[in-house]
C-alpha cells in the first residue's frame, strides 16, 4: 500500500460494537449483520481509531509471522470487502498521507512473540434483514416493535 487511506465508519447507517473480542456490525439501511474476530477484529479497531491503512499493514506485520505480500493482500481484500458492504468509507481527502514513519517508540522496543497470521474473514448474515429494516415507528402494529404491520 503505497498510499496511506483513512477511512471511518460509514455512519449513521451502520452502527458497531466489540464484545468479548468479536466484532459486530449492523447496516441499518440494509437490514444486514456482520462478525469477525482476531486479525479482522484488529483491522476494525485500528481503522475506526483513525489509523491510515500503510500503518494497520505495519502493525500487523509487526504482530504475526507469515509471508508479507500475503497478509498486506488479505488486508486489502478485508478492506475491500468492508467498503463493498457500505461499513467504511474513505475519510476526507485532508485525512490522505503518503508513506507514514512508524514512531521511534516502536522503533525501539522489542519485538514481541510473533503469533502465526489468521486472514481477516468478515461473516455476513441476512436472516434478521426484515427485522433490522423495519421502522419500529411507522411500520409495526398497535402491539409495538416488532410485530409488523399487516
Amino acid at each position: 500500500m503505497n498510499v496511506a487511506q483513512k477511512y471511518r465508519v460509514n455512519s449513521p447507517k451502520v452502527v458497531h460494537e466489540t464484545i468479548d473480542g468479536e466484532v459486530v456490525v449492523v447496516n441499518l439501511d440494509k437490514g444486514d449483520y456482520y462478525s469477525f474476530l482476531a486479525t479482522g477484529a484488529e483491522i476494525w479497531e485500528s481503522l475506526i481509531q483513525g489509523t491510515p491503512s500503510n500503518l494497520v499493514v505495519a502493525e500487523i506485520l509487526n504482530r504475526y509471522e507469515g509471508e508479507p505480500g500475503q497478509i498486506e493482500n488479505s488486508i486489502q481484500e478485508f478492506l475491500d470487502k468492508l467498503q463493498q458492504e457500505e461499513l467504511i468509507v474513505p475519510a476526507s481527502s485532508d485525512s490522505l498521507t503518503s508513506e507514514s514513519s512508524s514512531s521511534p517508540a516502536a522503533e525501539n522496543a522489542s519485538p514481541p512473540q510473533k503469533q502465526p497470521f489468521e486472514i481477516p474473514t468478515l461473516q455476513k448474515y441476512t436472516d434478521m434483514e426484515e427485522l433490522l429494516a423495519l421502522d419500529p415507528i411507522h411500520e409495526v402494529d398497535e402491539m409495538g416493535w416488532p410485530n409488523v404491520k399487516q
